[in-house]
């Protein structure tokens, strides 16, 4: 855990390029996330750029929350550009299993692009797996949480979809996953207010983005240093709220404030990391 204030370091002084082509609900939060947490933000989604801006990146994000015939197609071209650079592609399948239109862009994109970082929240993971997935929304069922009693499954699950896919796999939740084929990590860190405010899932996907794009060479150390980073500054955000009150509002822009002031020795002594597999 101690590469991880390495890593962090690192994203604060490359201050990577992030392209992200998301959501219209969550755009300007994940805007702010990748300053908080030391990159610089595009949002560019029009296919006539996407590719000339991708070539500009250290990362590209695709997130699925807001789908539209026009968007699928930058996706797509953006991802192949991203591609032919090797350059860092993180998916965020959101909602997947919901509609035919997200079950058939998340088919055409996993079979077109060559994604580094698959995260979803347990539900997504499921659909992207093959297995039986209902989801309530974008948000999982809260039937399929990843808990303590089937923590060595869901991880099992995990590093199966990233052996199928080549991406290192996330799964977000009460207890996160990041898993790859030679192994698969549990990150109990987080407050529960994050599942209160729109978009920490997407904001947790640009972190990613901003550590892979800073490290790629550390792909696994990276994904886990996103996932801890986020999950600490939801629980700074928590307790610096408790001494002033407000709501989640005032949780909202909390968070922003974690993540942009966190630092090395806070995520080294806060991440609470533990091999599974």
């Amino acid at each position: 855990m101690e590469c991880f204030g390495e890593i962090l370091d690192i994203v604060r002084r490359k201050t990577p390029v992030v392209h992200s082509i998301t959501n219209y609900v969550t755009v300007n939060d994940c805007a702010n996330m990748i300053l908080a947490a030391g990159g610089s933000p595009i949002m560019a989604d029009d296919a006539a750029e996407v590719e000339q801006i991708v070539s500009l990146s250290s990362a590209l994000v695709i997130n699925i929350g807001t789908l539209n015939a026009r968007t699928v197609a930058s996706m797509l071209a953006a991802g192949r550009r991203a591609n032919a650079l090797n350059i860092p592609v993180v998916l965020d399948p959101v909602g997947a299993g919901a509609s035919d239109l997200r079950n058939e862009t998340l088919r055409t994109l996993l079979q077109e692009v060559r994604f580094t970082v698959i995260k979803g929240n347990s539900s997504e993971i499921r659909f992207l797996a093959g297995e039986k997935a209902t989801a309530r929304g974008v948000d999982a069922d809260e039937g399929v949480l990843v808990s303590e009693e089937n923590l060595g499954a869901a991880a099992r699950m995990a590093q199966d979809l990233s052996t199928a896919t080549g991406a290192i796999v996330i799964v977000s939740g009460r207890i996160d996953i990041v898993a790859h084929p030679r192994g698969a990590w549990a990150v109990s860190n987080g407050d529960p207010l994050m599942t209160r405010i729109t978009g920490s899932g997407c904001m947790t996907a640009v972190v990613v983005g901003c550590c892979v794009g800073a490290a790629p060479a550390e792909l696994p150390q990276a994904c886990l240093c996103a996932v801890c980073a986020m999950g600490v500054a939801g629980e700074i955000a928590s307790e610096n709220m408790a001494a002033v009150g407000g709501g989640t509002g005032t949780y909202r822009t909390m968070l922003l404030d974690a993540m942009s002031t966190l630092d090395g020795p806070a995520i080294t002594c806060r991440a609470n990391v533990k091999h599974i597999l």
